[in-house]
Protein backbone atom coordinates (compact mmCIF):
# COMPACT_ATOMS: atom_id res chain seq x y z
CA UNK A 1 0.00 0.00 0.00
CA UNK A 2 1.24 3.44 -0.84
CA UNK A 3 0.85 6.24 1.61
CA UNK A 4 2.46 9.10 -0.23
CA UNK A 5 2.46 12.61 1.09
CA UNK A 6 0.52 15.47 -0.37
CA UNK A 7 -0.46 18.64 1.31
CA UNK A 8 -1.80 21.05 -1.11
CA UNK A 9 -1.77 24.80 -0.79
CA UNK A 10 -4.06 26.55 1.48
CA UNK A 11 -3.46 29.89 2.94
CA UNK A 12 -5.35 32.87 4.34
CA UNK A 13 -8.78 31.93 3.07
CA UNK A 14 -8.99 28.19 3.65
CA UNK A 15 -7.63 24.98 2.39
CA UNK A 16 -9.15 22.31 0.41
CA UNK A 17 -9.83 18.79 1.05
CA UNK A 18 -11.33 15.76 -0.29
CA UNK A 19 -13.92 13.31 0.76
CA UNK A 20 -14.06 9.58 0.46
CA UNK A 21 -16.85 7.09 0.44
CA UNK A 22 -16.64 3.37 1.00
CA UNK A 23 -18.37 0.19 -0.04
CA UNK A 24 -17.86 -3.35 1.10
CA UNK A 25 -15.99 -5.62 -1.26
CA UNK A 26 -19.21 -7.41 -2.21
CA UNK A 27 -21.06 -4.14 -2.82
CA UNK A 28 -18.18 -2.89 -4.96
CA UNK A 29 -18.39 -6.00 -7.10
CA UNK A 30 -22.18 -5.82 -7.31
CA UNK A 31 -22.13 -2.56 -9.22
CA UNK A 32 -25.42 -0.66 -9.37
CA UNK A 33 -27.21 0.91 -6.42
CA UNK A 34 -30.60 2.53 -5.93
CA UNK A 35 -29.44 4.84 -3.13
CA UNK A 36 -26.38 6.94 -3.82
CA UNK A 37 -23.40 6.71 -1.46
CA UNK A 38 -22.99 9.57 0.99
CA UNK A 39 -20.39 11.07 3.31
CA UNK A 40 -17.73 13.74 3.14
CA UNK A 41 -14.14 14.62 3.62
CA UNK A 42 -13.32 17.24 6.23
CA UNK A 43 -9.86 18.77 5.95
CA UNK A 44 -8.45 20.84 8.79
CA UNK A 45 -5.61 23.04 7.62
CA UNK A 46 -2.46 23.18 9.71
CA UNK A 47 -1.94 26.75 11.01
CA UNK A 48 1.83 26.67 10.42
CA UNK A 49 1.27 25.48 6.85
CA UNK A 50 -1.29 28.25 6.36
CA UNK A 51 1.07 30.93 7.65
CA UNK A 52 3.98 29.67 5.54
CA UNK A 53 1.80 29.54 2.45
CA UNK A 54 0.55 33.07 3.06
CA UNK A 55 4.11 34.37 3.53
CA UNK A 56 4.93 32.84 0.13
CA UNK A 57 1.92 34.50 -1.49
CA UNK A 58 -0.01 31.24 -1.89
CA UNK A 59 -3.66 30.82 -0.96
CA UNK A 60 -6.06 27.92 -1.47
CA UNK A 61 -9.82 28.26 -1.74
CA UNK A 62 -12.37 25.46 -1.63
CA UNK A 63 -14.83 25.86 -4.52
CA UNK A 64 -18.57 25.00 -4.52
CA UNK A 65 -20.08 22.66 -3.60
CA UNK A 66 -17.43 22.30 -0.91
CA UNK A 67 -18.10 24.19 2.32
CA UNK A 68 -15.42 26.31 4.00
CA UNK A 69 -15.25 26.65 7.77
CA UNK A 70 -13.34 28.57 10.40
CA UNK A 71 -12.85 28.18 14.14
CA UNK A 72 -10.82 30.49 16.39
CA UNK A 73 -9.36 27.42 18.09
CA UNK A 74 -8.55 25.25 15.05
CA UNK A 75 -8.41 27.66 12.10
CA UNK A 76 -9.57 27.01 8.53
CA UNK A 77 -11.25 23.85 7.28
CA UNK A 78 -13.17 22.64 4.24
CA UNK A 79 -15.80 19.93 3.79
CA UNK A 80 -16.11 18.10 0.47
CA UNK A 81 -19.26 15.97 -0.08
CA UNK A 82 -19.18 12.46 -1.48
CA UNK A 83 -20.90 12.38 -4.87
CA UNK A 84 -20.33 8.79 -5.99
CA UNK A 85 -18.00 5.85 -6.29
CA UNK A 86 -17.24 2.69 -4.40
CA UNK A 87 -14.30 1.93 -2.14
CA UNK A 88 -13.03 -0.64 0.33
CA UNK A 89 -10.67 1.22 2.67
CA UNK A 90 -9.43 -1.86 4.52
CA UNK A 91 -8.82 -3.61 1.18
CA UNK A 92 -7.10 -0.54 -0.32
CA UNK A 93 -9.11 -0.55 -3.54
CA UNK A 94 -11.81 1.52 -5.18
CA UNK A 95 -12.41 5.15 -6.03
CA UNK A 96 -14.69 7.80 -4.54
CA UNK A 97 -15.77 11.00 -6.26
CA UNK A 98 -16.02 14.23 -4.27
CA UNK A 99 -17.92 17.42 -4.93
CA UNK A 100 -16.37 20.85 -5.07
CA UNK A 101 -13.03 21.96 -6.38
CA UNK A 102 -9.80 23.60 -5.29
CA UNK A 103 -8.44 26.94 -6.44
CA UNK A 104 -4.77 27.77 -5.81
CA UNK A 105 -3.57 31.33 -6.29
CA UNK A 106 -0.11 32.87 -6.25
CA UNK A 107 -0.95 36.47 -5.36
CA UNK A 108 2.59 37.64 -6.14
CA UNK A 109 2.27 36.91 -9.88
CA UNK A 110 -1.45 36.26 -10.42
CA UNK A 111 -1.00 32.64 -11.53
CA UNK A 112 -3.84 30.26 -10.67
CA UNK A 113 -4.55 26.53 -10.76
CA UNK A 114 -8.02 24.98 -10.49
CA UNK A 115 -8.55 21.30 -9.67
CA UNK A 116 -11.94 19.70 -10.43
CA UNK A 117 -13.14 16.08 -10.33
CA UNK A 118 -11.71 15.55 -6.87
CA UNK A 119 -11.52 11.94 -5.77
CA UNK A 120 -9.91 9.48 -3.40
CA UNK A 121 -8.07 6.65 -5.12
CA UNK A 122 -7.61 3.86 -2.58
CA UNK A 123 -5.42 1.84 -4.98
CA UNK A 124 -2.88 4.67 -5.03
CA UNK A 125 -3.81 5.85 -1.51
CA UNK A 126 -4.08 9.43 -2.64
CA UNK A 127 -6.57 12.28 -3.04
CA UNK A 128 -6.51 13.49 -6.63
CA UNK A 129 -7.82 16.33 -8.77
CA UNK A 130 -7.98 17.05 -12.49
CA UNK A 131 -6.54 20.43 -13.55
CA UNK A 132 -9.00 22.65 -15.42
CA UNK A 133 -8.81 21.98 -19.17
CA UNK A 134 -7.03 18.65 -18.76
CA UNK A 135 -8.14 15.03 -18.43
CA UNK A 136 -5.42 13.38 -16.32
CA UNK A 137 -5.70 13.40 -12.54
CA UNK A 138 -2.84 14.73 -10.39
CA UNK A 139 -2.09 13.29 -6.95
CA UNK A 140 -2.59 16.06 -4.41
CA UNK A 141 -2.62 14.70 -0.85
CA UNK A 142 -1.65 11.38 0.72
CA UNK A 143 -3.26 10.39 4.03
CA UNK A 144 -0.37 9.31 6.28
CA UNK A 145 -0.80 7.63 9.68
CA UNK A 146 -4.32 6.43 8.78
CA UNK A 147 -6.84 4.95 11.20
CA UNK A 148 -9.61 3.04 9.42
CA UNK A 149 -12.86 2.03 11.10
CA UNK A 150 -16.05 0.47 9.75
CA UNK A 151 -19.55 0.15 11.17
CA UNK A 152 -22.25 -1.35 8.99
CA UNK A 153 -21.96 0.23 5.55
CA UNK A 154 -20.08 3.28 6.86
CA UNK A 155 -16.29 3.48 6.64
CA UNK A 156 -14.12 6.19 8.14
CA UNK A 157 -10.54 7.12 7.34
CA UNK A 158 -8.80 9.46 9.79
CA UNK A 159 -5.40 10.89 8.89
CA UNK A 160 -3.44 12.93 11.40
CA UNK A 161 -1.02 13.88 8.62
CA UNK A 162 -2.29 14.90 5.18
CA UNK A 163 0.91 15.20 3.19
CA UNK A 164 1.39 16.86 -0.16
CA UNK A 165 2.18 14.32 -2.84
CA UNK A 166 5.36 14.81 -4.87
CA UNK A 167 3.33 14.96 -8.09
CA UNK A 168 0.99 17.63 -6.69
CA UNK A 169 3.90 19.66 -5.28
CA UNK A 170 5.69 19.66 -8.63
CA UNK A 171 2.53 20.54 -10.58
CA UNK A 172 1.58 23.40 -8.23
CA UNK A 173 5.10 24.88 -8.11
CA UNK A 174 5.50 24.73 -11.89
CA UNK A 175 2.12 26.25 -12.72
CA UNK A 176 2.04 28.82 -9.93
CA UNK A 177 5.64 29.92 -10.44
CA UNK A 178 6.63 29.21 -6.85
CA UNK A 179 8.95 26.92 -4.90
CA UNK A 180 6.72 26.71 -1.84
CA UNK A 181 5.38 23.17 -2.22
CA UNK A 182 7.49 20.13 -1.35
CA UNK A 183 6.81 16.40 -1.24
CA UNK A 184 5.66 15.08 2.16
CA UNK A 185 4.88 18.59 3.39
CA UNK A 186 2.40 18.46 6.31
CA UNK A 187 -0.72 20.38 5.24
CA UNK A 188 -3.18 19.37 7.94
CA UNK A 189 -5.45 16.54 9.01
CA UNK A 190 -8.39 14.84 7.33
CA UNK A 191 -11.42 12.72 8.15
CA UNK A 192 -13.12 10.87 5.31
CA UNK A 193 -16.51 9.29 5.96
CA UNK A 194 -18.23 7.10 3.40
CA UNK A 195 -21.57 5.33 3.61
CA UNK A 196 -22.28 2.84 0.86
CA UNK A 197 -25.33 3.13 -1.36
CA UNK A 198 -27.96 0.41 -1.41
Amino acid sequence: MRRTSVRIAAATVLTAALAVTGLSGSALAAGTTTTAPSGNLVVQEDNTFLQNAASNGVIAIALPNATPGFSTSTGFSATFPVTGGAVNLNGFYGNVQLGGGLLLVNVTNGHTVIFNNLAFNADQWSFTGVPLGQSTAVKLFDPARPVITAKGTTQTLQSSDLEIDAQGASYADTNLGTTFFTARQHAGTGVLTFTAGS
